[in-house]
């Protein structure tokens, strides 16, 4: 369903690479609301990926580059900018890779090199996208701009590794710029904390099912799905969140909030007998 929330708005989506991509989802619902959007990814994931396809359904430019080229982020913008007729009012970084990671190598026995492109591919790319974007002026005022973390910032996860550091230097990046942004642009900058979502970057990391499972059953609400955060991005983007810039928001049906649930107790014991009642109900309490 549609409410119109983004009517007549301009934004860049970055990161979209198939029908799982929180960014594919985030770019159908944004025009679903009214807006018109450009699309962004490394020329590789162009290439390789599905961006061509959603590209067509949305009627949306596909401009290639890479995040952690400042030249290449100024032609974003820019062309953005042109295409779209005017300054952008939303943009979308949704965008982590760990080489570590992908090589298997464990937290405790890193690779400094491949850290130092994790940092800059998942978390510093942000910091160049809002000066690049500051630098040309290209947000308009109380616009908004939302990058996609993770509770792993601020607690341990097995299996997360460096992306974790990444995560917690997107998280600064918010506050720090958010601050000067605001007061010098009225531009809004904050972060989603999104449940553990099967994407194609989140399927490389070990024990993913394991986690969504354990995540599902520690959370009130369960796991929000790419969906889900595809509609908390619209309202992030609209005009009904003016005010609210420099926040970590969690989107994580409560799972940041949880010492230990029923359900995940549930796993240590032989049945749910002894937390049932006379009746057969569950008490949760």
């Amino acid at each position: 369903m549609s409410y119109n929330l983004l009517k007549g708005k301009k934004g860049i989506i970055f990161g979209a690479l198939n029908d799982l991509s929180i960014a594919w989802k985030v770019a159908e619902r944004a025009v679903e609301e009214g807006a018109v959007i450009t699309l962004s990814n490394t020329p590789v994931a162009v290439r390789m990926g599905e961006v061509q396809a959603l590209s067509d359904k949305i009627s949306a430019e596909v401009i290639p580059a890479d995040a952690t080229s400042v030249e290449d982020l100024e032609e974003v913008f820019s062309k953005s900018v042109e295409i779209l007729g005017g300054k952008v009012d939303f943009v979308l970084h949704s965008i982590g890779m760990s080489p570590n990671v992908r090589k298997k190598h464990t937290y405790d026995n890193l690779d400094y090199g491949l850290l130092s492109k994790t940092l800059d591919i998942s978390a510093v790319s942000f910091h160049k996208m809002l000066q690049t974007a500051k630098k040309l002026d290209a947000i308009a005022e109380y616009g908004s701009v939302v990058a996609l973390t993770y509770v792993a910032a601020q607690r341990t996860f097995f299996g997360y590794n460096d992306m974790a550091d990444a995560k917690s230097l997107l998280e600064s990046i918010a506050r720090s710029f958010g601050y000067i942004y605001g007061r010098e642009k009225s531009v809004r900058i904050n972060t989603i904390s999104q449940s553990p979502t099967i994407t194609t970057a989140g399927s490389g990391i070990k024990g993913m099912d394991n986690l969504m499972d354990f995540s599902d059953k520690m959370s009130p609400l369960g796991n929000a799905s790419a969906d889900d955060c595809a509609n908390y991005c619209m309202m992030m983007f609209s005009d009904l969140t003016r005010k609210v810039t420099m926040q970590n928001l969690y989107h994580d049906g409560g799972f940041s909030s949880m010492g230990m649930s029923l359900r995940a107790m549930n796993q240590y014991s032989k049945g749910m007998e002894e937390y049932t009642d006379e009746n057969g109900k569950i008490i949760y309490g």
